[in-house]
């Protein structure tokens, strides 16, 4: 955890409302970012997002040593986990998946020249909906681990403490993730 981040804690644990504000400012838009690759519907990453900042409320007291992000993203993560197991319980899974804001797209999604022609653009647009529709065909475990290190940069320890798995888990986890890419996504040298 960085020094400001267990001042910010400690604080919001003794009574600073506006260390929580401070909290959700540094740390929500990578929490919402990674609420959205991993949900397929912007409804459902917005209430995970409500409901992960309510959990670390509740739990802001429980935080221990310097591991404050990956805790917060094992909170998301178990979010949406829940989201996903009610709605298949409930057998009200969505049939066509809502895409992120274009403000949440990776590097890897706006790689394309920004002075592009209509048709270069038309390409882009393509190839990022293309990535977004394999990563989210990915299962749930491999998709998770994809976006936790890929997007929001987590090192495999910490995704691996984030996912309650081993480090060897992770890696295994993003490899068949990053296998399953290769075959689903175009091979640009062929294009």
């Amino acid at each position: 955890m960085q020094p400001t981040d267990r001042k910010l804690i400690e604080r919001y644990v003794q009574g600073d409302r506006t260390a929580f504000n401070d909290l959700i400012r540094t740390y929500g838009p990578s929490v919402l970012g990674f609420l959205r690759r991993v949900c397929h519907n912007l409804d459902d990453a917005d209430d995970c997002f409500q409901e992960t900042f309510r959990r670390v409320h509740e739990k802001a007291h429980t935080i221990q040593g310097d591991t404050f992000k990956p805790w917060l993203f094992r909170v998301a993560t178990n979010v949406a986990m829940d989201r996903f197991r009610r709605q298949k319980r409930e057998r009200a899974v969505a049939l066509d998946c809502e895409l992120a804001s274009p403000e949440a797209l990776s590097p890897l999604e706006t790689a394309v020249d920004a002075s592009a022609s209509p048709e270069n653009e038309v390409i882009q647009d393509e190839q990022v909906r293309q990535v977004r529709q394999a990563v989210a065909s990915l299962p749930e475990r491999q998709r998770t681990t994809l976006v936790l290190a890929y997007y929001q940069k987590l090192s495999y320890t910490q995704v691996a403490e984030v996912l309650g798995c081993s480090v060897g888990t992770v890696k295994q986890q993003m490899f068949r993730a990053l296998k399953a890419l290769a075959v689903k996504l175009p091979n640009p040298s062929n294009a």
